[in-house]
């Protein structure tokens, strides 16, 4: 009996042992399994491990051998630590695929530890790594610069996102520089990694002009400098649609582009244009410092026998000058001027102003003096190439000046009063003929010539006078001015500005020459002349801007231009003229004051302001400062 009790008891625990065996879970090793083996494995074979109290001890990552198995444990959502979760695995597959680098067949295979917990092995495939690059196409981008964008993909697996990232930087380069009809033709890679791209940059099949009755066709071309088989650049175009609409003979200036007929990969510009009436005739009138109160008449054509040019006749009648003290003579004041305009001469870059004029009126320098002027002046324009904000100019006229006595009984008085000999009013009265030859230099950056509130305008000319019937006249001067203009708010603007006018040479030079300051062009709040006439001056101003609250949101032309404004202007005029010692002048000045300025495309501003002396305003002047009123901008 005992020895069957223990043949049944050794069956019994044999049977238990192959029961326990074949009961336990399988265990996948890494060193049993190849890795091919793995990656032909079905994913639910490999990834079927889904104990919910197992947790992960590890996870390592094979395949990887370019990207830094660093870099892919931190886009993991299952961490070292962490349950293990069937369905959170197969995301974070799904994130190392959306990284890019990587093929489709990837694994991974959770392996059970001795003492439970979860080895994870994650098995990638990385696409074929970036060789090397190739790029045809470009002509106006150098290669280079679009290499800068594929450079980092190089030596790293090939990565759709970072790829198309890349393109995406490259078609940017190209807009920014205005090839906006530009992009990436076809783009694929060689067996060895290489990555070739194609580029198309959309080059311009024709030009073609529509809208155009009055004005000559080579008038419009030669404003445009775009090109047939060239490549499209927005940026060029706007400039050439601003350069006709600035002709001033066009009332809407647009462009439209098609794909061409001829050939799919080029494109066909149509510069499409509306005229506008250019010939017109004004009359008019109104009230001015300078001119007191008058009236006009004018006729004028903007383009000129369709070629653009621009000719007009304008004649002016005033009563004379206003608010000024006693130094000028009550006349009347009479103004002719034929001008004639070519903004292509020769070539683009020039352009050529012409003017014939006549003037009659109380002189502004001489006291109680009538001066005449006859005159004809040319101004050649040069538009440098090297930048073309900067310009050139060369201004040559002659002119036969005039000076008659207007009171000789008030001048002998004048005289006497202040221990002058009479003889030397034939120096006051010189005049003469003269040829005047200038060259200049000028910089202009603003942003609007009708409104500017950014930006800079400098010039800066030496006018040589050459006496003509007393060379002993002959004079020479340098005259400068700089403007800054800073933006303020929305719609505000600060200007500051300075001026300078220095005599070179000339120690007879005509006091008709001389510099002046006071009246609405120089020194406001102070008459004509008011601060004093001399051989050089400098001068500054302050000014802000602004519209008029609630004025400007009215729908009209007219008051968008509007402007109020608060300003103040200081200046001195140096080796002081024997009119300002006749009328007890205060040679320097500094004032303040508002005003209002309306601002004229092609005109200029017109301005209306009260100002303050700050200073002496001298026997002559008045502590409580005076209205002036002007028609463009300030003198020299």
């Amino acid at each position: 009996m005992l020895s069957l009790f223990n043949i049944y008891k050794k069956f019994l625990i044999a049977v238990l042992v192959f029961g326990f065996v074949f009961a336990m879970p399988k265990v996948f090793a890494l060193d049993e399994i190849s890795e091919q083996e793995v990656m032909d494995a079905p994913l639910e074979e490999v990834n079927s491990y889904n104990n919910s109290t197992a947790y992960i001890n590890d996870i390592e990552i094979l395949g990887a051998n370019i990207i830094k198995p660093e870099f892919i444990l931190k886009k993991l959502t299952l961490k070292k630590g962490d349950l293990y979760d069937k369905d959170l695995m197969q995301q974070d597959l799904k994130t190392i695929y959306k990284l890019g680098y990587f093929t489709e067949r990837m694994k991974a295979i959770p392996v059970k530890n001795e003492n439970g917990t979860i080895s994870l092995k994650i098995i990638l495939e990385e696409n074929i790594p970036v060789t090397d690059f190739t790029i045809e196409g470009n002509t106006v981008v150098e290669t280079e610069e679009l290499m800068r964008y594929l450079i980092p993909l190089k030596g790293k697996p090939q990565n759709i996102a970072a790829i198309n990232s890349a393109m995406e930087k490259i078609n940017e380069c190209y807009y920014s520089k205005g090839y906006i009809l530009s992009k990436i033709d076809t783009i694929y890679d060689d067996p060895d990694g290489t990555l070739n791209l194609s580029i198309t940059e959309g080059k311009i099949n024709k030009i073609m002009i529509t809208g155009n009755e009055k004005t000559k066709e080579y008038v419009i071309e030669r404003n445009i400098m775009t090109e047939p088989d060239t490549v499209y650049n927005e940026n060029i175009i706007k400039q050439d649609l601003v350069r006709l609409y600035s002709t001033q003979a066009f009332k809407d200036v647009n462009r439209t582009i098609e794909v061409s007929e001829d050939d799919p990969d080029k494109f066909d510009i149509t510069i499409e244009l509306k005229e506008q009436r250019t010939a017109s005739v004004s009359v008019g009138g109104g009230l001015d410092s300078a001119t007191g109160a008058f009236g006009s008449v004018g006729i004028s054509d903007n383009n000129f026998r369709g070629k653009n040019q621009r000719v007009s006749l304008t004649g002016l009648v005033g009563s004379g000058i206003l608010m000024s003290d006693s130094s000028i003579k009550d006349h009347m004041n009479y103004q002719a001027e034929l001008s004639f305009f070519e903004p292509h001469f020769l070539n683009a870059d020039n352009s050529l102003m012409s003017k014939l004029y006549f003037r009659d009126l109380g002189s502004y320098h001489i006291p109680l003096a009538i001066e005449r002027r006859i005159g004809f002046e040319s101004t050649l324009a040069h538009r440098l190439k090297i930048n073309q904000k900067l310009a050139t100019t060369l201004t040559a006229g002659i002119e036969q000046i005039h000076l008659s006595e207007g009171d000789p009984t008030r001048i002998n008085n004048l005289y006497s009063s202040h221990g002058i000999s009479i003889s030397e009013r034939a120096n006051q009265l010189s005049d003469g003929l003269f040829f005047k030859l200038a060259p200049g230099l000028s910089y202009d950056s603003r942003d609007s010539v009708v409104n500017p509130r950014n930006g800079a305008l400098f010039s800066a000319r030496y006018e040589e006078n050459f006496g003509l019937d007393g060379f002993e006249k002959t004079n020479g001067r340098l005259i400068g001015m700089a403007k800054k203009y800073i933006p303020v708010a929305k719609k505000s603007s600060l200007t500051f500005t300075g001026r300078g006018g220095l005599k070179v040479h000339g120690s007879e030079m005509p006091e008709i020459m001389a510099f002046r300051l006071g009246g609405p062009y120089t020194v406001r709040g102070y008459r004509v002349n008011g601060v004093g006439t001399g051989t050089s001056f400098i001068m500054g101003s302050a000014e802000l801007a602004t519209p008029i609250p609630f004025v400007d949101r009215l729908k009209v032309n007219f008051l968008q231009n509007l402007r109020m404004t608060f300003w103040v202007d200081a200046g001195k005029v140096f080796n002081p003229t024997i009119s300002s010692t006749l009328y007890d002048r205060p040679i320097h000045a500094i004032t303040a004051g508002v005003g209002l300025k309306l601002n004229i495309p092609g005109m200029g501003p017109l301005s209306i302001d009260y100002g303050f002396p700050l200073t002496n305003p001298g026997p002559n002047g008045s502590d409580h400062g005076y209205f002036t009123f002007g028609v463009g901008d300030m003198m020299y």
